[in-house]
């Protein structure tokens, strides 16, 4: 029983089913005040002709978020679009559903009105009195289990209504959803927004954690050297590092903040030099060659290089300390190379273990190119190959 009663409990029970009135009204209005039979041929063709106009799938969109669903505001939810039609089978769609709802809309305005009426008639013809001339079903004679039966149109009319609020918003669920080209631009929507957050993800532990273990590295060698002068170096290279760090922070705190707001720029390879300066004030010693117009590299593969050589010399310093270090960078027949070796150490990750070497792979895979990172004779190398097409 209370399974049963529940939906009564519930507003979109309510709002379903004003929903379907709202679509009997004007065509009611209409046959009442010029008592034409034809009232309702016609509020069908105009609804035909109405369903052609792209925007009026925004209306009946709009109305069937809040009334069948109860949803006031735009939730994300795809179950019931809301932009205008944009092809002819959105149209089609559109000119289908107001058919639809004004048919099930008359069914139950008509049920609404005569099943409490044929409740009343049963009571009335029970206790010997007639029935309303207007009732459609008729009640014949005079009996007086007649008011046995009074409550059955009553439940009646409230499967009507449970059910009708159900059946149409299926019916707009099918109708009024999403075309199959919507939903491959949602899919497609929701991936970018799922791989800009993987990029943001990234640009953070490269460009925190580089920052980080600069300032862990200088921190123990001036300890360590108690020369004044080297401690002061390496508070200098503490605070560029840091502030580098606060600025990637703030762009990419910036852009989630503010949807709207344009990206400020991001580091290139062009920029590659503080870097290599960085890994040298960290006690790093690093010969880097530096060939081919890294100017010229298109902006997407230059800022992901900054990145991965950024990675890769904070793996360096992280795992290996202030050892020689290798570094080239080349562009040349389409393609830009980027190599870092160093001496291989017992503390440098083994392949394939750590989201900074994986999110290098990663880099590289969404660019087309190629990454390989592990020991190569006596060295442990990351070697990235990007393709300038």
């Amino acid at each position: 029983m209370d399974r049963m009663l529940r939906p009564f409990g519930r507003a979109v029970t309510y709002t379903r089913w004003l929903h379907l009135f709202m679509a009997v009204v004007w065509p009611a209005m209409w046959w009442y005040v010029f008592d034409r039979p034809g009232a309702w041929f016609t509020a069908a063709a105009l609804l035909a002709c109405a369903g052609a106009v792209p925007a009026l799938r925004t209306v009946e969109g709009l109305q069937a978020r809040l009334l069948l669903l109860g949803q006031r505001h735009d939730s994300g939810h795809v179950d019931i679009v809301t932009a205008p039609s944009r092809t002819w089978g959105d149209r089609g769609r559109t000119v289908l559903w107001l058919e639809t709802r004004l048919l099930v809309g008359c069914l139950v305005a008509f049920l609404t009105v005569q099943l409490p009426m044929l409740a009343v008639d049963l009571v009335r013809t029970a206790g010997g009195g007639g029935p309303d001339g207007a009732t459609f079903l008729r009640v014949p004679g005079h009996h007086w289990w007649y008011a046995l039966l009074a409550p059955l149109p009553l439940v009646l009319l409230a499967a009507v209504v449970t059910g009708s609020g159900s059946l149409v918003t299926a019916v707009a669920r099918r109708l009024l959803g999403p075309s199959p080209a919507e939903r491959v631009a949602a899919l497609e929507e929701r991936t970018e927004r799922l791989l800009e957050r993987t990029r943001i993800a990234r640009e953070l532990h490269d460009s925190i954690g580089h920052a980080l273990t600069v300032a862990v590295v200088q921190a123990g060698a001036a300890r360590a050297s108690g020369d004044p002068a080297f401690t002061g170096r390496a508070l200098e290279a503490i605070e560029e590092t840091g502030r580098a760090a606060l600025e990637d922070l703030e762009r990419v705190l910036g852009v989630l903040r503010e949807s709207e707001r344009p990206v400020s720029a991001r580091p290139t390879l062009s920029d590659a030099g503080q870097l290599l300066e960085s890994a040298r004030a960290s006690g790093a010693k690093v010969d880097a060659e530096l060939s081919g117009p890294l100017e010229r590299v298109p902006g997407p593969l230059s800022r992901e290089g900054y990145r991965i050589l950024q990675e890769s010399l904070t793996n360096v310093l992280r795992h290996a300390g202030a050892v020689p270090v290798r570094v080239r960078i080349d562009v040349t027949d389409g393609v830009l190379a980027l190599e870092v070796r160093n001496a291989l150490t017992a503390g440098l990750p083994g392949p394939g273990r750590g989201s900074g070497l994986r999110g290098v792979r990663e880099r590289a895979a969404l660019l087309g190119g190629r990454a390989w990172t592990g020991p190569d004779e006596g060295d442990w190398q990351v070697r990235v190959e990007l393709p300038l097409g």
